[in-house]
């Protein structure tokens, strides 16, 4: 396949992550928006004006997947609605996107993933925090081993939402379209980074509560304690009820190293055998880059990790190779919020068997 070939694409769902997603593609060789899916065409309408696009509008995806100039679908519904035209898109096979959480379910995962795999079609979940160049430097020092013996992983996503963000969105809140709260839609983000420094988790144990929201069927504040099969041991904790909203953290910890980052800015990284490169990472890591990191806004986020994620993604379908973030990867938050979400309900710590 020649590698300047122009790849269609068509976004499903016209909300607020539908825009950070046509900003980044704006940014990506050889990929070009074609078309805008909404249910309500006012909301299309109203993107495709306040972003200057040139693409067709659609109110359902049947027509888009018969185009044949439509090579990727990118889903961004409500959470709990990525299933269905994920299935129909790598069905009339189309290459497929979907914003996090890949679904709300692992068996919901199951389903697209195993349909994307049915007809060869690449699928790959958005988690542009694995493209910030913090944590690439992380991931690389834990590949090198530099840590030592892994001993404690811990993640902070303190945030902080109104009741207006809840009442506003139709969906947000609910079990049935958000899946969870704070876990699921906030923190889904920093538990994959933490699975993906620390490996799989074996065991897990939680609690949650709503505390600072009404009518709501999911929670706000959410604890977690996690065995890895390494041994080491873990913690998160998730809120959209601590005002007025903390920069993400996570914390990566060894008998031979510490690492601790704070949005994009690296807080702590020592080592008890220095390496060359060290001091450069402090210096490059230790201004304050990232914007807030949408710890009281969720607009406040860069698209840059999107654009960066796209890109490999289309490099992937261009070279025949493999998205980093694909739908087996996407799957693996999902299932550790699930297990949490079964231990508070059973109130037993919860095995996970074979991530």
């Amino acid at each position: 396949m020649h590698s300047t070939r122009q790849l269609g694409v068509a976004i499903v769902g016209c909300g607020m992550i539908a825009r950070f997603h046509s900003r980044a593609l704006a940014e990506v060789a050889n990929t070009r928006l074609l078309a805008l899916v909404g249910r309500n065409t006012k909301n299309a309408q109203a993107m495709k004006e306040e972003l200057n696009l040139s693409c067709d509008l659609y109110s359902s995806l049947e027509p888009v997947l018969e185009r044949k100039d439509i090579d990727i679908v990118i889903i961004a519904t409500p959470s709990g609605a990525h299933l269905e035209p994920a299935v129909a898109a790598a069905k009339a096979g189309k290459h497929v996107v979907v914003e996090k959480p890949l679904e709300i379910t692992a068996e919901r995962c199951d389903a697209i993933i195993q349909q994307c795999d049915k007809n060869k079609t690449l699928l790959c979940t958005i988690f542009p925090s694995r493209f910030h160049d913090a944590n690439r430097e992380l991931k690389k020092a834990v590949m090198d081993g530099r840590f030592g013996r892994l001993t404690l992983g811990e993640t902070t996503c303190k945030w902080w939402r109104t009741q207006a963000y809840y009442d506003e969105g139709g969906w947000k809140g609910t079990k049935a379209l958000d899946g969870g709260g704070a876990l699921m839609n906030q923190a889904i983000h920093n538990v994959d980074l933490l699975l993906w420094m620390m490996g799989p988790v074996t065991h897990i144990t939680g609690f949650t509560a709503t505390l600072a929201h009404e009518r709501i069927e999911v929670e706000d504040t959410a604890v977690a304690c996690l065995r890895f099969a390494n041994g080491a041991l873990g913690v998160i904790q998730a809120t959209t009820s601590v005002h007025p909203g903390l920069p993400k953290t996570l914390g990566i910890h060894g008998d031979k190293g510490t690492v601790v980052i704070e949005q994009e800015d690296i807080l702590r990284w020592d080592f008890l055998t220095p390496s060359p490169h060290d001091e450069e990472v402090k210096a490059r890591f230790a201004q304050k880059v990232g914007a807030s990191g949408g710890a009281s806004n969720p607009a406040a986020i860069s698209h840059q990790g999107h654009q960066r994620q796209l890109d490999d993604f289309v490099k992937a379908i261009l070279q025949g190779g493999k998205p980093l973030v694909d739908g087996k990867e996407g799957r693996k938050a999902v299932e550790v919020i699930q297990a949490i979400y079964a231990s508070i309900a059973s109130g037993k710590v919860v095995e996970i068997k074979g991530q």
